[in-house]
């Protein structure tokens, strides 16, 4: 979710659902490292609970990474062994690292040394047209025998040469039985599967079988699915929660974050472009936050115009 899950967009899904655990796009090392690290770090209060996404694959950097990742008050520290893309593997980290399972076992140790919050792995079932579950088994197997507990499993193969990322996510076949047989096998790890699922029907079926379910493209192009799961799936009363009191929040948060940062609404409005999938005014409302002649005005004449939009005041 490289360039979609930034703090903006996780504070717009944490108005949406008080439960879910939230991930932070991936962050490399280096960019940590030798970069700008408040940029990187920096999140709103109001995310947690909310896991930190590293790539990379030395192990010192890994570790000194992590524990920034804790110093700024992350919940969790999330490896990314699932990522295909060339410019990920050309750093050596990435679903690549799928075929080093011990580097990848001394990079969570390395971790787990240096921080007190859990250390996770996020990854794919196999690598190119290799289809053995031995390969998945065998990889978590030592991962879990240097200490990680939590698996975050895409049910596809990720083909390193020949597909793009966003092909990636949709050519290679779903094979959820293999995510279903690495719970059966090691019962004591915490397996969640990732890849697919669109629904709460979907969600539902799936937490039958495994430990829990990571959603990506779905909730954010659909990001209304999220106010429901907090009653489905964590058993709270459902809330009086409403578009235009969510929408309401993001105008007031938008003019925070441009008092105290000089962040432009705009920026921020690409997040909640989906809150009226479906709903009649929703491509118009669409065209209003997404307007970039629109930049100049504060987010509450934004606001506005397109509550205005929504009830067939604006012309096409």
């Amino acid at each position: 979710m490289l360039d979609w899950t930034d703090k903006h967009c996780r504070y717009f899904h944490r108005l949406l659902s008080r439960h879910a655990l939230l991930y932070t796009e991936m962050v490399t090392t280096g960019a940590l490292l030798h970069g700008d690290v408040p940029r990187h770090l920096r999140f709103n209060a109001e995310e947690h609970a909310v896991a930190l996404q590293l790539g990379g694959s030395d192990t010192a950097d890994l570790a000194v990474c992590a524990r920034l990742g804790q110093d700024w008050g992350y919940d969790e520290i999330n490896l990314n062994c699932g990522c295909p893309s060339e410019r990920v593997q050309r750093g050596a980290f990435g679903a690549c690292l799928m075929n080093e399972a011990l580097l990848v076992a001394d990079c969570v140790k390395a971790m787990l040394d240096a921080v007190d919050i859990p250390v996770t792995v996020k990854h794919r079932i196999g690598i190119d047209r290799v289809e053995s579950y031995d390969f998945v088994r065998d990889f978590v197997g030592t991962l879990a025998e240097a200490g990680c507990q939590v698996f975050i499993v895409h049910a596809r193969n990720a083909w390193l040469k020949g597909l793009s990322p966003k092909e990636n996510r949709e050519v290679p076949p779903l094979r959820y039985d293999l995510v279903h047989q690495l719970k059966a096998d090691f019962p004591q790890l915490t397996i969640c599967l990732n890849g697919g699922v669109t629904t709460s029907a979907q969600v539902a079926k799936q937490l039958a079988l495994v430990d829990g379910v990571m959603l990506g493209r779905e909730a954010y192009h659909n990001p209304w699915w999220l106010s429901e799961w907090d009653a489905t799936f964590y058993g709270e009363q459902p809330t009086q929660l409403t578009r235009e009191r969510v929408e309401e929040q993001m105008v007031a948060y938008m003019e925070r974050q441009a008092a105290g940062h000089g962040t432009s609404w705009y920026s921020i409005a690409r997040h909640m472009l989906g809150l009226r999938h479906g709903l009649p005014g929703a491509r118009t409302w669409r065209q209003v936050w997404s307007d970039h002649r629109l930049k100049g005005l504060p987010a509450r004449d934004v606001w506005a115009i397109a509550q205005q939009g929504t009830r067939g005041g604006l012309a096409a």
